[in-house]
């Protein structure tokens, strides 16, 4: 075997340099095939143990390709009904005429006579009913509730306001013209929808002898209806009455 100094006697340092690199790049290359090669290995022996995933079919049909449910499927036929053409009577119209006992229909239904109609019974309910014994049938008539309509409030919007039409003068107290008393009495009047006062409330009196001749000619008076959204409504109108010596 040559030792470092016989071959450095026989090779000069280039050609060392040379040989180094060529027997480098060679160990480098088989070094990367061994690592190529057991990597290859691997993932050839991983691919060989892969167990193969299903196959999944999906099939897409029609609604109208299904058809009917299996529980409406049935082989069994249905029992036929037999139908006899000569249990229909077809009606008839016309004059009923007399006819002999030999022509008649057995089948014809019979219908009771008025004699017999009358004869009948008529029913009776029991106590717990309407009715009463004897044949009768009472009837019960249910009172009927109106339900009176509420004052409206002391304020009430309105588009177009109350206009009176009739107009009573009241009558002054004769007491009080003999005494030479004058004085003006404030009444709120209640004008339903149809413009006729429903109730008549006093508000304030200089003299109490003319608050009921106030309060009966505010009674009398006769306005037309409050407007609101094309349709009546019931307000409160306030009126003075003034008694004073002519």
């Amino acid at each position: 075997m040559k030792n470092v100094a016989t071959i450095q006697k026989e090779y000069g340092a280039y050609e060392l340099r040379a040989l180094y690199q060529k027997y480098a790049a060679k160990a480098l290359i088989t070094a990367i095939s061994i690592l190529v090669f057991f990597i290859a290995l691997y993932y050839v022996s991983q691919y060989l143990l892969e167990e193969e995933e299903p196959v999944y079919t999906v099939r897409i049909l029609k609604y109208s390709d299904l058809g009917p449910p299996p529980s409406i499927q049935s082989n069994e036929t249905q029992p036929a009904v037999a139908v006899s053409a000569e249990a229909i009577v077809k009606p008839s119209f016309g004059i009923p005429v007399p006819v002999p006992d030999a022509e008649i229909n057995p089948e014809q239904p019979e219908f009771a006579t008025k004699d017999e109609i009358s004869s009948e019974p008529s029913p009776i309910l029991g106590d717990e009913g309407n009715g009463v014994s004897g044949g009768q049938i009472a009837i019960e008539h249910e009172e009927i509730k109106i339900e009176e309509e509420e004052p409206p409030e002391d304020f009430v919007a309105y588009e177009k306001e109350p206009v009176v039409v009739k107009r009573v003068e009241p009558v002054y107290p004769e007491i009080a013209l003999k005494a030479g008393i004058e004085g003006t009495v404030y009444v709120k009047i209640w004008v339903d929808k149809e413009g006729k006062p429903k109730k008549v409330v006093l508000l304030k009196s200089d003299a109490e002898i003319f608050n009921d001749a106030a309060m009966k000619a505010a009674e009398k008076w006769v306005f037309t209806p409050a407007m609101m959204n094309n349709g009546p409504v019931s307000v409160w109108v306030t009126i003075p009455f003034k008694f004073k010596l002519k």
